[in-house]
């Protein structure tokens, strides 16, 4: 096929491509200022994006012949402002006439400044950091299926069952003493609670603190009066004994101290009374022990016991305290004794106890010398129901309870519960050491 002669290439605009005339400062078609027409190809721009722009320009673009005379070079415009990053070399008129306008890249604009491919982050503030939320706790596993997770009300979303409380089951052993309270069987909460601590007396001997209360069930808020009386009495004890107060004289303030603590909770609001308007202010039993080297001291109101027990099982144990009970009154004043007057229904109604509507504040104190080492049970009636008599509560006591006295009172507890687990469960075991020679007998 024959072919039309090729015609010198024109100069044509780098925006729409339409032929330019010589000397033409805009476009006649698209009015693109010619002043700023990128350099010749052989020049590199100072922008690039991967090379693709001065690759796709010597590309897409022919060379001019050098035939074609090179047109007058248009005068010098002044540099727009939105180059003002550019290069010097990027933004100097051409002396002549480009020989090959070179194309811009699709897409790519040459008229912005430099942006950069990947925008660093702004380093966190620290201040922001230590005001945000602490993490979410883990969700509490059930502790039946071992698989459902615990709801906020208690139960497992997999197998319904009800979740123990943080009170239903409860054990300390701070140092040679321990305790464990446990809900029961038959209670949907424990209203049981203990306090348990050790001072240095002014001598430097060393001093062992127990406290057990039992809530009243048939008062408001039983939990709430034994915690109170428990922490109260426990941290008076703390407090006297190293200033050196006499054992049985501090054991006598704390439970002063602790009646107050239980009273204080009876000035709840009149709307609490409008729900409940039956039920008596808030009240609990208390029974404690204080040992030292050589001397026992025990302080109660109410019916939870203090027994001792020796370490010699072939030496009598003993029970420290007496009940404030209507049994115990009936024994008193020989009316009954003491089987049947614990087999009426009425034995366990307690004639003495911490709140604002007790009868008369009476605490009782009694000291003791054992002559050898031993422990000092410290419980409530949920305990002793099914261990009453001293020998029956040495028979459950393990050989090695002044040495695992938190394996004692988890056996003590399981005894109980084993019985039935009628009431709310809780037992002390302080250890009594080997007493100074010349010490008396209990």
């Amino acid at each position: 096929m024959s072919q039309m002669p090729r015609q010198a290439a024109l100069p044509t605009c780098p925006s729409c491509a339409e032929p330019l005339d010589a000397g033409d400062r805009f476009c006649g078609a698209c009015g693109y200022d010619l002043s700023v027409v990128p350099p010749h190809p052989e020049d590199h721009p100072t922008l690039t994006m991967n090379g693709a722009a001065h690759a796709a320009a010597s590309d897409s673009v022919p060379p001019v012949p050098p035939a074609v005379p090179a047109p007058p070079a248009p005068p010098v415009a002044p540099v727009p402002p939105e180059t003002a990053g550019w290069s010097t070399a990027a933004r100097a008129p051409a002396q002549a006439a480009p020989a090959a306008p070179v194309v811009p890249a699709p897409g790519v604009r040459f008229d912005r400044p430099a942006e950069p491919e990947e925008y660093s982050l702004q380093a966190p503030d620290p201040r922001v950091a230590a005001d945000s939320a602490p993490a979410p706790e883990p969700a509490k596993v059930c502790v039946a299926c071992r698989a459902g997770r615990v709801d906020d009300d208690g139960y497992c979303e997999n197998c319904g069952h009800a979740q123990p409380r943080e009170r239903d089951h409860m054990e300390a052993e701070p140092g040679p003493l321990a305790a464990v309270s446990d809900r029961g069987l038959r209670h949907h909460r424990n209203e049981d609670a203990f306090g348990l601590g050790t001072a240095v007396l002014p001598d430097g001997s060393p001093a062992l603190v127990a406290i057990v209360c039992d809530g009243v069930s048939s008062a408001t808020r039983p939990d709430d009066a034994s915690l109170a009386a428990s922490r109260a009495a426990s941290e008076s004890l703390l407090a006297a004994l190293p200033q050196g107060t006499h054992p049985q004289a501090a054991m006598h303030e704390a439970i002063v101290a602790a009646s107050h603590a239980v009273n204080a909770l009876a000035g709840e609001p009149a709307t609490a009374r409008e729900h409940a308007p039956h039920q008596n202010a808030p009240a609990c039993t208390l029974v404690g022990a204080v040992v030292t080297a050589g001397l026992l001291v025990v302080g109660w109101v109410g019916d939870s016991r203090a027994y001792w027990v020796p370490a010699d099982r072939g030496a009598p144990a003993a029970r420290l305290t007496e009940d404030d009970s209507w049994a115990a009154q009936m024994v008193a004043a020989g009316l009954m004794n003491e089987a049947e007057a614990y087999a009426d229904e009425r034995a366990h109604a307690i004639t003495g106890w911490l709140g604002a509507d007790a009868y008369e504040l009476e605490p009782h104190t009694a000291s003791f010398k054992p002559d050898r080492p031993g422990v000092v049970v410290v419980c409530t009636d949920g305990l002793w129901n099914y261990a009453e008599a001293a020998e029956e509560m040495a028979e459950v006591v393990p050989l090695d309870a002044a040495v695992r006295p938190l394996h004692c009172a988890r056996v003590l507890v399981g005894h109980a519960l084993d019985g039935g687990g009628h009431d709310n469960v809780t037992v002390a075991v302080v250890p009594f050491p080997a007493p100074p020679q010349g010490a008396g007998s209990a």
